[in-house]
């Protein structure tokens, strides 16, 4: 395979994927599904001369660890976790680390033992196969959530938990295969390991995310910006990893902070456009190809072969999902916001596999005991859950009525007077750096005025329909504000006006007042949603 031919390869993955991508938006099915099954059906005509190009003779080996876990790995990480609100990921800390981590550890252990029993596999293998495919990959599950409208805090859990199992998916799997190369598994040497790879993995990813966001703050070029935060999200899943702690933890950490502190308030609005419209682009690009290699690395005459083996690994691991789920959930009621039993069937049923499993069983060594058998496998649950459960959660949404509130006038006049504020901003920023003249500038000044102004006077009306749409935004700009008085001291302490001892007071109590609205706001919200969600329970 030369350069040239990996090149053409690469362009005709992304013609095929944008095919698809139009045949999946007429047909109304999730665009990963018809990946994957577009995959499959390329795979299985590679005799036809004309597909000889993605055929398995012609195309290169894009599917090995090195590639998913190195080069597409972070970007995807980095681009879903930008995107999560710290507030809404403290409010539903409780059930994403519950589901992360113990519940990777039940699944784990459910599916291990019942491989073992069924099959009568060496424990630790049978483990390690539960490991594989225990981490949760929602990408079609979610962009459902958005068309459907599904409650934003169902989406935030599964967000949650699909971007931090993943993490604890690679390190119980990375300790599961060293037990089986020496022979024994120390469960408290594991446990230690364990702990000490994910918290060392979040805290080096904190500070990387910290670190670029104060350079962000410096100046103010979208080109370079975004260029830092490419290199950060490779930066911190590869130190992470020479580090021997967790990667995927690492990326996942600095990008909550990039996306909450860098993002927001370092960037400016025409900053923040861009680089959204950059890593949702470098998503789908990454997610295009992925999903449509994931179909052609599918073997369907491996899969038919040990079609029995291959559909009681399927329900092993679905026992396992559901045991997890319905085990914690419980738990976590105990604690946090009650989860209500349909969102519980859903974070069941919306558990997909995907790459990662994939990347994991292929890095698999042949000294493996069983490695072709759990290849296999691993295949057969990736392709029955994508396919299967991606094209059937739509319907369940439907039958078990978990259906969030649709956005209404009042959510549409408030996003068009901020886009509207945000382009009069960009306009006196083009005015001010005599990119305008002045004449120009007038005109277009006036038509955002006047558009402006029929935009507030339309909030004003719906304010007299509900009186608490304004208690809610007048709580969220107090929030805004009380962060504003957080950075000044930052800023003031940095040019030496206040000393640490009186800045760290000051910010301190800002820190409270921001605390206590946050807080506020969250439960008058929640309690609007309650009603809703016990109707779905």
């Amino acid at each position: 395979m030369t350069p040239n031919t990996a090149i053409e390869f690469l362009i005709w993955l992304l013609i095929v994927s944008s095919i698809i991508a139009v045949l999946a938006s007429r047909l109304r099915i999730p665009y990963t599904v018809a990946l994957v099954i577009g995959g499959l059906v390329l795979g299985s005509l590679h005799r036809l001369p004309i597909l000889q190009i993605v055929t398995e003779r012609e195309r290169p080996n894009w599917l090995t660890p090195n590639i998913v876990l190195i080069l597409f790995l972070p970007p995807l990480l980095f681009e879903g976790s930008i995107k999560i609100q710290l507030q809404a990921l403290k409010r539903n800390l409780v059930p994403i680390l519950l589901l992360a981590n113990v519940g990777v550890l039940v699944a784990t252990l459910i599916t291990g033992f019942a491989i073992h029993w069924v099959f009568g596999l060496s424990l630790m293998v049978a483990l390690l196969f539960g490991s594989i495919i225990s981490a949760t990959d929602p990408i079609s599950v979610l962009s459902i959530f958005d068309e459907t409208g599904v409650a934003k805090r169902l989406s935030t859990i599964v967000e949650g938990e699909s971007l931090f199992n993943d993490g604890t998916a690679v390190v119980l799997f990375g300790i599961l295969v060293e037990g089986i190369a020496t022979g024994h598994l120390n469960v408290a040497t594991g446990i230690a390991q364990f702990v000490v790879v994910v918290l060392g993995a979040a805290a080096l990813g904190a500070f990387l995310g910290y670190l670029a966001s104060e350079i962000t703050r410096r100046i103010d070029e979208p080109r370079i910006e975004i260029t830092l935060t490419t290199i950060l999200a490779y930066s911190a899943y590869l130190l992470a990893q020479n580090l021997h702690l967790s990667g995927v933890i690492a990326t996942v950490a600095a990008g909550l902070i990039v996306g909450n502190i860098g993002a927001r308030s370092g960037m400016s609005p025409r900053t923040r456009v861009a680089l959204w419209s950059f890593w949702e682009y470098a998503a789908f690009v990454i997610n295009s190809l992925l999903f449509l290699l994931i179909g052609l690395q599918v073997r369907i005459g491996d899969l038919l072969r040990s079609w029995q083996a291959t559909l009681l690994a399927i329900g092993a691991v679905l026992i396992g999902r559901a045991l997890s789920v319905y085990a914690l959930t419980p738990v976590s009621n105990l604690f946090a916001q009650k989860i209500p039993l349909a969102w519980q069937h859903v974070l069941v049923w919306g558990g997909l596999r995907g790459a990662l499993a994939l990347a994991l069983a292929l890095s698999l060594e042949s000294t493996v005991p069983y490695r072709s058998e759990l290849l296999t496998w691993t295949f057969g649950v990736v392709a029955f859950s994508i396919i299967v459960q991606g094209l059937t959660i739509k319907p369940l949404l439907g039958l078990l009525g978990v259906k969030g509130t649709a956005e209404g006038e009042y959510e549409r006049a408030r996003v068009r007077q901020l886009a509207l504020s945000s382009a009069r901003a960009e306009l006196d920023n083009l005015r001010g750096c005599r990119a305008l003249s002045a004449p120009l500038y007038a005109r277009l000044r006036q038509e955002l005025e006047g558009s402006l102004a029929r935009a507030e006077s339309e909030i004003e009306e719906l304010y007299l329909k509900d009186a608490s749409r304004a208690e809610d935004e007048l709580r969220t700009a107090r929030v805004q504000l009380s962060a504003a008085e957080r950075e000044t001291i930052q800023r003031a302490l940095r040019d030496g006006l206040i000393s640490a001892a009186t800045a760290a007071n000051m910010i301190e109590a800002v820190d409270e007042q921001i605390e206590r609205l946050g807080e506020r706001q969250a439960k008058q919200a929640d309690d609007r949603a309650e009603v809703p969600e016990k109707q779905t329970g």
